[in-house]
Formats: structure tokens, sequence, C-alpha cells
């Protein structure tokens, strides 16, 4: 009976006894497997592995300089974590504790000096068996984290559109386009960033951003579209926007909506303590509040509206800046003042 090993699979023989070495590489090739390479010196074990890269090594454990343990020890590091590359020990005669210090050390199987040669041939199929199992799973694996990525990709993008087409909703009368809740979370994230927050943060107050006037869409239209100045009933009506997307937000238990709902309530408090629903003072207010609050100002600021006309870029820089430990956070505002002139050059139209 004639058996074959897979032509493919690569095979390693480090055994100081060139007999049984060439008798090896004798019985490999009848099985049909020619990709085989071979030392009779421990000592270049080292750079045949990493050049050779193989399925399968064959490893003698009793050899001159270093020993088979050593072989094991000096190898196993330069294969990854949980990979399965089998190790077939051969020795003239191995006891439990050196099965076991073998075993410790990579060993997968071993087979007794002489060795019936059918017998080798059919524990080097087995474990290349094996070792293609293994390899199937990895490119599956891989292939499944792939579409596991695109799909997270593609619900992370429609999750990112909803928040945008709810933020036009909540904008609807002031800005048709949606562009001012998306220059507020992009102002937001750039102030974040310049402020040290660890990019995953950044990311989420970007997204929350953009539903900091969530709560608009309660607001009556007629209150929104007043042309004139506000009465003080209506200016209390306009003020519960704050508290009204803090409810329409709360409840969720993603961090994103938890955000959202954060920077919806606290976006119009002042670092004086004169600000609303609340009145919080400092850092009282969470810091997410505090940054969208000096982008939304800004954005406002410069941006005509149906009651006001726009102000010029450096008109809005240097209210900010006097704003500084009234308004806003004086940290908020320095950040700010890094990161403005690459986002909206002075001198130049906000839009």
């Amino acid at each position: 009976m004639q058996l074959q090993i897979p032509n493919a699979a690569r095979i390693l023989i480090v055994d100081d006894d060139a007999g049984t070495v060439g008798l090896l590489e004798r019985l490999l090739a009848r099985a049909g497997c020619t990709r085989v390479r071979s030392t009779t010196d421990p000592r270049r074990a080292l750079d045949l592995f990493l050049s050779f890269s193989p399925d399968l090594i064959i490893l003698d454990l009793a050899m001159p300089h270093l020993d088979g343990f050593q072989v094991m020890e000096e190898l196993r590091p330069h294969w990854a974590e949980g990979d399965y590359l089998p190790v077939l020990v051969l020795t003239g005669y191995v006891g439990v504790e050196a099965r076991r210090r073998a075993m410790a050390t990579g060993a997968t199987d071993f087979v007794v000096k002489p060795f019936d040669h059918f017998e080798i041939l059919i524990r080097i199929g087995n474990l290349l068996r094996t070792r293609a199992y293994y390899l199937e799973l990895q490119k599956q694996n891989a292939i499944l984290e792939k579409r596991v990525r695109e799909r997270t990709q593609e619900l992370e993008e429609a999750q990112i559109e909803i928040l945008e087409r709810l933020a036009l909703v909540a904008e609807y009368h002031d800005d048709k386009t949606g562009e001012h809740t998306r220059r507020v979370a992009q102002y937001s994230a750039c102030i974040a960033r310049a402020l040290g927050l660890p990019e995953a943060e950044v990311e989420l107050i970007e997204r929350a951003a953009l539903l900091h006037d969530i709560g608009k869409i309660a607001i009556p239209d007629a209150i929104r579209r007043k042309a004139g100045t506000l009465s003080p009933a209506e200016s209390e009506m306009m003020r519960k926007h704050t508290t009204l997307g803090a409810e329409l937000l709360s409840g969720s238990r993603f961090a994103l909506l938890r955000l959202a709902k954060e920077i919806a309530q606290t976006h119009h408090e002042r670092w004086d303590g004169a600000g609303y629903p609340r009145g919080l003072k400092g850092e009282e207010i969470p810091l997410s509040g505090r940054i969208v609050a000096v982008a939304d100002a800004f954005d406002a600021l410069t941006h005509e509206r149906s009651y006001k006309a726009a102000w010029s870029v450096e008109e809005a820089i240097a209210e900010i800046r006097q704003q500084s430990g009234r308004q806003f956070d004086p940290r908020v505002v320095e950040a700010f003042l890094e990161v403005v002139e690459r986002l909206v050059p002075v001198g130049s139209e906000a839009g």
C-alpha cells in the first residue's frame, strides 16, 4: 500500500544522523512529498525554519550542540500563539518525564527509533491533514472576520446617516441642508482632539453632537420660525429643547445615545452658572456639553438665521475669547482657538 503525502506540504527535518535524514527524505519522496528541507546541525534549525516556513517539523531529541528540547524552545517564539504547527519527535527512547517536557515545549507526536516506515508515514500524513484543516479554518475565519468588519462598517455608516437625518429634522426650519449639525459635530471633534481626548472618545463626541438640538423637534413652528425677538414665554419654551431632547434620548443602552442625551441637556449650560436648564456651573457641566457649547455658539454666530445676520469669523472668535470663563470653559476655549483657523481661516466666509 502506497501512502501519499501532499506535495504542497513543507517538511523540515532536524536530526544529527545523516542516515535517518536520508531515509526520511527517500520515504517522503516516494510518498509524493518533495518540499523537504533538512539539516544534521541543529544550530541551523532556526534559519531553516524562518526561511522555509514548514507545515511539519521532524525533530530528533538527542543531538550535539542543541538537543531537541532546546531547538523547540528556540523555534517556539517564532510562530503565532495558538498556531497549530505539528512537531514529530524522533527518539531512541523516551520516558514519561521526557514526554512531558517535550509536550510542554511544543511536541505533537512521538516516534521511537528504529521506526516502521509505514507507521511514520501514517503519523506524518495525519499531522499534515490536521495542519491543513487548521489552515483552512484560519482562512474561513479570516473571510468571516472580513465580512463582519464590512457589515459592522455598513451598520456604523447607516447609524451615522440616521443620526444626520434626525438632526436635519430638528434643524429643518433653520437649516434645510443639515450643515449646521455637521459643522458643530466637526468642530466638536477637533476641539476634543485638541484637548487630548482618546480618539475613540473624539469619534463618539462627533457622532453624538449631531443630535445636540434634537429637542427642537418638539418646539412649535411659530416660535422656531419667528423672525423677531422672542417674548419671555417664547424664550422659555425655546429653552425647553434641552430637556425635551434629553427626554427623547433617555433610557438608551447605547453609549452613543447616552452621550447624545448628555450633550442635548447640557450644551446651553454656562461656565459661570447662568445657563440652562439646570444652572450647572464650571466642571459640574459634563465636558462633552462644554465642548459642544463652544462649537455650537461659533457656528451660530457665523451663520445667518431668520432672527439674525451672520457675524464675521473674526468677530465670532473675539466673542468666544471674551466669553472664556463666563459662558465657556477657558480650557475648551483655548483648545478651540488652537484649531479654529484650520477649520475656518480668519478673513474667510464661514458659510
